[in-house]
């Protein structure tokens, strides 16, 4: 192992380690989404596997013990942050005894502080709020945008992981940002008749993905953030959808579909199951791919529904 200069990361100071020829850069990501970026760009150069599976609520992961080795063996953790693996992580890089992935070391990469964040809460928090997230919600990937800011972090940080890479990780990065630019005007075009289209969520997964596809969320079938639906909110609920002729009805994949179902036979609304990670269906395989096909749901039921 041949040691490099110190270098200042984020405001730290870390000495890092160059990596040995050819060996591929071992990362972990918390979802499946930071791992697809993280393939994105890092190519043969790396070998990624994400803890949580796409079909999983990353709030409330299993904390597995074979999660414990993997961390053991990494030589760079990337997790989405603002708290939304409070609930699990921490004991596990704390249980790696692996110093390359602990809190502030070289090889631990929140994603998102270089990402555009909505909902940073103001004013005093308590736990009648419900699961609020004190640093803002944490479901930014869902905007290109974010996903592109994310692969510049990944890019930067395994070039100076691997220095005599660096040139390979910005090639690959620049391939991914003209794709995804292009991919954007396709995923726009199909949006943009219904800019302003206003629709209910279950949890508040979408507010990145509602803004940068110009939709406007009104309503949660959580009368809080984590707190399950109750009578009384779920027929307030029913009352502004109708009001409103609201006929979408976004629900993630591990959310039990009663209440859901029971708003949608009082109001004619349809409910849409849409994956927010990678891996949430068998075939969205990549990042692009997770914009496709939640894209292509949400077209194909405004014109089944008549939405407007």
């Amino acid at each position: 192992m041949t040691r490099l200069p110190t270098i200042a990361t984020l405001g730290l100071t870390f000495l890092t380690a160059a990596m040995p020829l050819h060996a591929a850069i071992k990362v972990v990501t918390t979802i499946p989404d930071l791992a697809a970026l993280t393939h994105e760009v890092g190519g043969d150069k790396v070998k990624v596997e994400a803890l949580a599976r796409g079909y999983q609520d990353p709030h409330f992961v299993e904390a597995k013990p074979s999660f414990i080795l993997k961390l053991h063996s990494a030589d760079l953790l990337i997790l989405v942050g603002r708290e939304l693996e409070i609930g699990w992580l921490p004991p596990l890089i704390q249980q790696s005894r692996n110093k390359k992935v602990q809190v502030g070391a070289a090889g631990y990469l929140d994603a998102s502080l270089t990402a555009r964040i909505l909902e940073i809460p103001t004013g005093q928090i308590t736990r009648a709020m419900g699961d609020v997230h004190p640093l803002g919600n944490p479901h930014y990937w869902l905007d290109p945008e974010n996903g592109r800011r994310i692969a510049a972090a990944i890019r930067d940080r395994l070039s100076q992981m691997s220095p005599g890479d660096a040139a390979y990780f910005a090639s690959r990065y620049d391939d991914f940002d003209k794709r995804l630019t292009e991919a954007e005007k396709r995923w726009d075009a199909l949006m943009a008749p219904y800019k302003g289209l206003k629709v209910v969520t279950y949890h508040r997964s979408w507010p990145n993905f509602a803004e940068r596809f110009g939709l406007e969320v009104v309503g949660y079938v959580e009368p809080r953030p984590g707190i399950p639906p109750s009578p009384g909110h779920t027929l307030e609920l029913i009352a502004t959808m109708k009001q409103l002729g609201i006929k979408i009805l976004l629900v993630e994949p591990y959310f039990d579909l009663k209440t859901p179902q029971s708003i949608a036979r009082n109001t004619g609304a349809r409910v849409l199951v849409m994956p927010p990670s990678v891996g949430g269906e068998k075939e969205i395989t990549d990042y692009f791919k997770l914009f496709d096909h939640d894209i292509g749901l949400l077209v194909a039921a405004i014109k089944e529904t008549g939405a407007h």
